[in-house]
């Protein structure tokens, strides 16, 4: 893997949507089902999306060797999800041997996109440490 590519589901806060909800969006657009390999809850909590063997399907020209975290929400996101990415994106970082500059947004790779919806750089600054 090469990336983190961190997304936003784009939902309104406190609605409940988890990985299941993201999987049956997609497979309703007539995709193979969810297109992150991981979905942080509002609470904190880590969700297994696509498994990382399979190349993911969430950042149009980018999804070969990048692995996609999606965080439930729109622009409003909660410190237990920000510390549950950063624990996550650290370890991912760990097993595939990738720096800060790695870890970016959805809107970095795709200009069209304004997701995550806050300032990836300045999340990652400090990561590697």
């Amino acid at each position: 893997m090469k990336k983190i590519v961190i997304h936003c589901s784009d939902s309104p806060h406190g609605r409940g949507d988890d990985a299941q909800t993201i999987h049956r969006w997609h497979k309703q657009r007539g995709w193979d089902g969810i297109g992150y390999h991981f979905v942080i809850l509002e609470n904190g909590e880590i969700q297994n999306g696509r498994p990382l063997y399979w190349q993911g399907a969430h950042v149009n020209g980018h999804n070969k060797d990048t692995i996609g975290i999606c965080l439930i929400g729109r622009d409003a996101f909660t410190q237990e999800q920000f510390s549950s990415l950063d624990n996550l994106a650290k370890g991912l970082m760990r097993m595939y041997g990738l720096e800060e500059k790695d870890v970016v947004g959805h809107g970095e790779l795709d200009r069209g996109k304004t997701c995550p919806n806050f300032n990836v750089r300045e999340f990652a600054r400090g990561l590697d440490d």
